[in-house]
């Protein structure tokens, strides 16, 4: 979006620019006649750069909204495997191993080794258990 000196010097040129064209015409029109003709095209680029100026506020706030809605998921991601973490830390069997914990959009992945298939089953259960977790990719290998 162009800043605002620069929306005002675009008008000025292009008002310059009409009344130079109509100037330089060889009709035979009275100098009224010119004056209105270059007010009328100055008032169509005026109308012109008014839409332009509200179509790029509208892309704006379009492309804002979309930076807010991402934020909040990136905050959202992070909270979740944070919480996830934190649970696999409070349950004895599982503190000890090693579990990589990956969220996007709400999608947990565990990833590591688990001593047997009742502790993979714990974690799957333990990560289902977050608020905002939609679902839970168990990669956990037993070892």
């Amino acid at each position: 979006m162009k800043s605002q000196p620069t929306l005002k010097l675009t008008t000025l040129a292009a008002l310059a620019s009409a009344a130079f064209l109509v100037a330089c015409s060889d009709s035979q029109q009275t100098a009224g006649q010119k004056l209105d003709q270059t007010v009328a095209t100055a008032q169509e680029k005026g109308a012109e750069l008014k839409s332009e100026a509200k179509q790029a506020t509208a892309e704006l706030k379009d492309q804002a909204a979309s930076m807010a809605a991402s934020a909040t998921q990136t905050v959202g991601d992070a909270a979740i495997t944070t919480e996830v973490n934190a649970s696999l830390a409070k349950d004895a069997a599982l503190r000890v191993m090693e579990i990589d914990v990956d969220t996007v959009q709400g999608r947990v992945t565990l990833s590591g080794t688990a001593p047997d298939a009742a502790a993979m089953q714990r974690a799957t259960q333990l990560a289902q258990a977050v608020d905002g977790v939609k679902a839970v990719d168990n990669r956990l290998v037993v070892k």
